[in-house]
């Protein structure tokens, strides 16, 4: 579904992503980790183009993304849903206003198509009593649950996570979560850039494991917790599960 080659981002002095090669199939649950720094962030906004990359190329279903090709890069990125670290909700709107914005500006939507998809969304989420609030009013999980019910309004092909419950207090982190782990039982193809090793283990298909820019590991999610092959990375999980 999508394929990174030889991807390269500097910011300035900064080489943050390395001539980065990857693969994501149809179905597949890609958990990007890493150290702070280590380019997963940067490599899921390029993906998504919210950053332009210095060197490489992305493909969408064998189809360059190319950003000189404005209709249909627009189409492209159409296809992914993108969430968060810190939600992104217009404060001034309802949770319902929201939802529908996006389908109704960009989808061509009408009014009354729009609101059943969002109603028909927020429920999935278990925030349908919730449409009439403003996102003031929302604890923390309850925002990132109506931001991946946003973007999943779009009827995304692949879901985008940049880190969607580091921003949490950790009693909210679970109802977030268990959205997601729905959203993979549906089969929805997700990358997701995380620090919740439990759910990268459980959840996910597969780990890729970063660090300085660099893919230093991917392998199958199992494989990788409980047999990783770089010292690196041993050293990651050392530090990262208190024995």
């Amino acid at each position: 579904m999508i394929r990174v080659e030889h991807l390269q981002k500097n910011f300035g002095q900064l080489h943050a992503l390395k001539d980065v090669t990857l693969e994501v199939n149809k179905g597949e649950i890609v958990s990007l980790i890493g150290p702070s720094g280590s380019g997963k962030s940067t490599l899921l906004r390029c993906i998504h183009g919210l950053e332009k990359p210095d060197k490489g190329k992305i493909y969408m279903n064998d189809e360059l993304m190319d950003p000189q090709n404005k209709e249909k890069y627009r189409e492209q990125r159409n296809h992914m849903g993108f969430v968060f670290q810190h939600f992104n909700l217009f404060p001034h709107m309802t949770v319902l206003d929201n939802l529908n914005l996006a389908q109704t500006e960009v989808l061509g939507r009408s009014k009354e198509d729009a609101t059943k998809k969002s109603l028909e969304l927020l429920k999935r989420v278990g925030l349908q009593e919730k449409k009439d609030s403003y996102p003031n009013n929302l604890s923390g999980g309850q925002k990132q649950r109506v931001a991946i019910a946003r973007a999943l309004c779009m009827d995304p092909d692949m879901m985008l996570f940049d880190e969607p419950t580091s921003a949490l207090d950790p009693e909210m982190i679970k109802e977030v979560l268990e959205v997601m782990k729905d959203l993979g039982k549906q089969g929805m193809t997700m990358i997701v850039v995380t620090h919740e090793m439990g759910f990268a283990r459980k959840v996910g298909s597969r780990v890729v494991f970063l660090d300085h820019g660099e893919i230093i590991e991917d392998a199958p999610s199992e494989e990788f917790f409980s047999n990783p092959k770089s010292d690196r990375a041993k050293d990651f999980l050392s530090k990262v599960f208190y024995e």
